[in-house]
């Protein structure tokens, strides 16, 4: 998906730079390669952090970092550092990411997104009186504020989700304090959309009026990996 387009016109040629919005390893195609599918930030600690790698053994990358909530409005309360680096070929480094903002709800988590894009350098004598196509690649990925001592471990959330039909709606209750991401959601031999079900909240997901059917899912754990197949409990 293109999320922005970028023009910038050069004295004896064009450079268009487009913008591609991918999520976790997606941008491992471009030599530059997010270490995790999602970020667990502990609250109350000083800061967390999440490791990157260039594999392209030549290519140097402009990598640009921040958190935004979702509907793509940066969070100053995160700090990123550094916030903009240049990655070396062959190389690893490391995102240190600090919560300085107003206090979080304490009985649930909070959900944020972790941006890092990455643009390739391009040479000036390589380009010059050349028309060149430039790929900068947006990684978004899950940043969950996690209060301590909540009541129960997050994988146990899952078995808690409640389910209830109501015409062409699907209501999913998660009455833990954790989010919880559904993935192959069936009712019956219907796929629906993956969802993110949040903490104390029922969370609507529309079906086709005609399929009926139990319900199946997967969720998705802290380490990225699928849990295995569960069936939801209907009300």
């Amino acid at each position: 998906m293109v999320s922005g387009v970028k023009n910038k016109t050069m004295k004896s040629g064009m450079v268009i730079l487009f913008y591609l919005l991918t999520t976790a390893f997606m941008a491992q195609a471009a030599g530059i390669a997010l270490h995790a599918t999602r970020v667990i930030y502990p609250a109350g600690a000083k800061q967390t952090s999440l490791s990157l790698s260039n594999s392209d053994t030549k290519g140097r990358y402009l990598i640009n970092a921040w958190v935004d909530n979702g509907s793509e409005q940066k969070e100053k309360g995160f700090i990123i550092t550094p916030p903009l680096f240049v990655s070396e070929a062959n190389s690893e480094n490391t995102l240190r990411i600090i919560y300085a903002g107003p206090p979080l709800p304490a009985d649930r988590e909070s959900v944020f997104w972790l941006n890092v894009k990455a643009i390739p350098a391009v040479e000036k004598a390589s380009i010059e009186g050349k028309n060149v196509l430039q790929l900068a690649i947006l990684s978004r990925i899950k940043l969950f504020v996690r209060p301590g001592n909540l009541p129960q471990p997050p994988e146990n959330a899952p078995a808690q989700l409640r389910f209830k039909r109501t015409g062409m709606q699907l209501n999913i209750t998660n009455p833990s304090p954790y989010y919880v991401s559904l993935v192959n959601l069936k009712l019956g031999t219907q796929k629906l959309p993956n969802i993110m079900a949040a903490p104390k909240e029922t969370t609507p997901v529309p079906v086709p009026a005609a399929i009926e059917g139990n319900i199946s899912f997967q969720t998705v754990n802290d380490y990225g990996a699928l849990t295995p197949v569960q069936q939801g409990v209907m009300q």
